[in-house]
């Protein structure tokens, strides 16, 4: 039983540091972002909210500068103020800030945005239990082996999550008469938004596909949809 119980005590620090970060991730978007009203993207929006049968879709202005849009656990969708303001200074369009919340929403549709929770919590708990096991076998190292084992797991898991709330994306965007267009003309336009094109990072080790993969993968399921 003594065996296991470095395992049991870094699984129960796992658990803790999920509720920790659930809570405090909530409290920080609360804090720091109100809810959007802004006229001219009131049309896609409610595009949208008409495709999922919705009265309306709320989304919430958080207070940041980086480009960027969230999907809480609670199931708030958010942007960030520097991917809004790109909007107003007419850098992205309506339907593209439409197909970027069309995404978040595919997260929470999706329950990525809790399942990420815990298993952020749970990566922290694995990454402590794999260093514990194999700094016995391999002394000084086994820390490190433990730390790029546990980053190539939560890459691949990010990847797949991407493609997921790509797809319904994808769906909810040619069901409200949108289309795949600004979608796709979005994620050309990221790498230059964001500043970071990714080049040098193997795809592999990447938490969101790379922009012509995920194209493609939009363009496969626009063919067997429209």
């Amino acid at each position: 039983m003594l065996r296991f119980t470095p395992i049991l005590l870094a699984l129960l620090l796992g658990f803790v540091m999920y509720r920790f970060s659930v809570r405090r991730t909530i409290r920080e978007l609360e804090a720091h972002s109100s809810e959007l009203a802004d006229p001219a993207l009131n049309r896609v929006f409610a595009q949208l909210a008409r495709a999922l049968d919705l009265p309306r879709v709320r989304v919430f202005l958080y207070e940041i500068d980086p480009v960027n849009g969230l999907a809480a656990p609670d199931g708030k969708v958010y942007i960030t103020r520097g991917f809004y303001e790109k909007f107003r200074a007419g850098q992205i369009s309506d339907a593209e800030m439409a197909s970027v919340i069309a995404h978040e929403l595919g997260h929470v549709a999706l329950g990525h945005s809790k399942r990420r929770m815990i298993d952020f919590s749970g990566q922290n708990a694995l990454r402590t239990a794999l260093a514990m096991i194999l700094s016995r076998f391999i002394p000084f190292i086994g820390g490190y082996i433990a730390a790029w084992l546990t980053q190539l797991l939560a890459a691949r898991m990010s990847r797949s999550d991407e493609y997921e709330a790509d797809a319904y994306a994808t769906a909810l965007l040619i069901k409200a008469g949108i289309g795949t267009e600004p979608q796709k003309s979005l994620f050309e336009k990221l790498p230059k938004l964001t500043g970071a094109h990714g080049a040098s990072t193997p795809a592999w080790l990447m938490s969101h596909p790379k922009t012509e993969e995920r194209i493609k993968a939009i363009e496969a399921n626009e063919a067997k949809w429209s």
